[in-house]
């Protein structure tokens, strides 16, 4: 599959309580086709007590701010649906985004209404070397200040279209 500029195919990412076992989804972004953006922080479920104070020191958000701030498990599956419906969504983070939206669909107790499949899909391997460094570039570029989902989904939707744009430059110099 290829990324068209004009329509960039839509990214998710979550941020997470933490990594492994019992680690649940506290915020869901998502940069989406049409320019617009979707994020959410989530309220955790009763049983949902898993906490690594090294995932909070990363993307920032306590347990109270959830509390105060998060919306419930159900809203959060219904809003995403409602946007992502039908559609191919991509992550950099394919293993845990997929364990993570499967807890919170779980928890709503409705179906994920879009497929999530791994951006390295859209990648080729020219395109992955320049990965990173583009990435770091975009950042800067953007001059984000906090690490959150949104953004992080942001990031990695312009990283590709600037991506694909250099390999198209690159192949049309050797044609």
């Amino acid at each position: 599959m290829t990324a068209c500029p004009h329509h960039p195919p839509c990214i998710i990412d979550v941020e997470a309580s933490g990594f492994g076992a019992g680690s649940y989804p506290i915020e869901v972004g998502a940069a989406l086709s049409d320019g617009r953006a979707y994020c959410s922080l989530i309220n955790p479920e009763p049983d949902w007590r898993h906490w690594e104070p090294t995932a909070e020191s990363v993307h920032g958000i306590t347990r109270d701010t959830l509390a105060t701030h998060g919306k419930p498990a159900h809203v959060v599956a219904a809003d995403l649906n409602r946007c992502l419906k039908g559609t191919t969504v991509y992550t950099d983070a394919w293993y845990h985004d997929y364990q993570w939206l499967a807890r919170l669909f779980d928890a709503a107790e409705m179906p994920q209404l879009f497929q999530l499949q791994d951006l390295r899909q859209l990648l080729t391997e020219p395109a992955m070397a320049i990965w990173d460094d583009t990435k770091t570039q975009v950042m800067l570029s953007m001059s984000l200040a906090r690490h959150r989902a949104s953004n992080d989904a942001k990031v990695l939707q312009q990283t590709l279209i600037k991506v694909l744009a250099l390999q198209g430059q690159a192949a049309a110099a050797v044609t």
